[in-house]
């Protein structure tokens, strides 16, 4: 069978410069008339990829995980040509569809409709081939009140549906995804994968970015996993996914150091610096059982003065699904300033009801307005084990579901004691 996609030895450097943000109109003057006489910082280089050799054959649906800036959507964005490499060469041979963020590939002044039509074109089909698709396409995406309403006017998940009817359904040879997993309800993630199951059993070829593992390893024989810019593993997907995932930080810790945690994104004005598990006496909590109380300590440090920061953790299982997400902001507890310095801030749970299992954690700490000051993703794991919350000595068990609830059963029949005599 003939390779859809050769990748060889390809790399992608980005330059940054330095951006020093002031906060008053004052400090812009000052700063603007000191530039001329200040020296000119070379710009910073970062190799996004390092060296990527991959090859996919026609009708493989291969998965690609990695830690976020990993360079995954820089190796999707590449071979979509919206952006080239530095070094290196590829090839995809046929129609080339993706879906890589919300919105990309739509004119946001064009209706719903005129983008389908403009996508098809783009694709090099036919207007006859488009028009056979259209009503599939419209009803897959759940626009149909909106298909006449330009694009600029509709919601990031209306968007998203939209990006994915065409991309699925306008018979590309190869389909670049990214994510989509990660925004739209439970019923529109379940068409996804569908969609994508049938484009496997119908010989396309298929790229799917995703944190979520069930997806990878559920549709994708093949992963790969990408780290740093480099291909680490390539191969059966239960293999690559068990790797991948036992690379994440240590487990059964009450405490660990959140200093040297890599990799982690963000502006580096407030980072996390340590996070300790607490038991209801106050000391360290290094088993944690379902039905718990806990307490969570993040420990954090200011370099500057931090303006509205909001202090956040996701739970997810071992397949990257997540469990909940639970923030400062949520909660209604406003952060109006952080001066320089070392501190903590305490999260509360009164009750925690995961079932027995592995759990991975992602911190961060970001403002109102969705600057990242902080981000640490599946930076470490917390291990909840089974407990007899109930006093029944039958306990609770994973095998019964993600979550449990406390519960209590009355049976309201008089001609029946709760002991079982009748």
């Amino acid at each position: 069978m003939a390779a859809a996609i050769i990748v060889d030895k390809l790399w992608k450097q980005y330059r940054i410069e330095g951006i020093h943000r002031t906060s008053t109109f004052r400090e812009a003057i000052v700063a603007m008339a000191k530039r001329p006489f200040q020296k000119r910082k070379p710009k910073e280089a970062i190799w996004a990829l390092k060296n990527i050799s991959l090859e996919v054959e026609e009708g493989e649906v291969v998965g690609i995980i990695g830690r976020n800036g990993a360079g995954k959507s820089t190796l999707l964005k590449i071979l979509s040509r919206i952006t080239y490499p530095t070094m290196g060469t590829f090839k995809v041979r046929g129609r080339v569809a993706s879906l890589l963020e919300v919105g990309t590939g739509f004119h946001w002044e064009l209706t719903g409709r005129e983008n389908i039509y403009l996508n098809g074109s783009i694709l090099g089909m036919k207007k006859r081939e488009i028009d056979a698709k259209l009503d599939a396409i419209i009803s897959f995406g759940g626009v149909e009140k909106f298909i006449e309403t330009p694009i600029k006017r509709y919601s990031s998940g209306m968007r998203l549906r939209l990006g994915f009817a065409v991309a699925a359904h306008l018979d590309p040879d190869v389909l670049l995804v990214d994510e989509v997993l990660a925004v739209g309800d439970i019923d529109f993630q379940k068409k996804c994968l569908s969609a994508m199951d049938d484009m496997r059993t119908g010989g396309r070829t298929v790229l799917f970015v995703s944190h979520n593992m069930a997806a990878i390893e559920n549709l994708c024989p093949r992963t790969i996993c990408v780290d740093n810019g480099e291909v680490r593993e390539d191969g059966d997907s239960k293999e690559v996914i068990k790797n991948y995932l036992a690379t994440f930080a240590g487990a059964g810790q009450s405490s660990m150091n959140l200093r040297h945690i890599k990799p982690r994104h963000g502006s580096g004005e407030i980072r996390y610096t340590g996070i300790e598990f607490i038991a209801p006496d106050g000391g360290p909590h290094p088993v944690i059982r379902s039905g718990d109380s806990l307490t969570i300590r993040f420990h954090y440090e200011a370099m500057s003065r931090a303006k509205t920061p909001h202090f956040g953790l996701q739970i997810s299982t071992d397949l990257g699904t997540k469990v909940t997400t639970m923030s400062t902001w949520a909660c209604g507890v406003p952060i109006p300033e952080l001066p320089p310095g070392e501190g903590c801030i305490d999260l509360d749970i009164d009750l925690l009801n995961l079932m027995p299992g592995r759990y991975y954690l992602t911190l961060w700490i970001k403002t109102t307005t969705d600057v990242t000051y902080d981000q640490l993703d599946h930076c470490l794991t917390m291990d909840v084990e089974a407990s007899d919350y109930y006093g029944s000595g039958k306990g609770i068990d994973g095998r019964f579901g993600l979550v449990f609830m406390p519960c209590s059963w009355e049976l309201h029949d008089r001609r029946i004691r709760m002991n079982g005599e009748v």
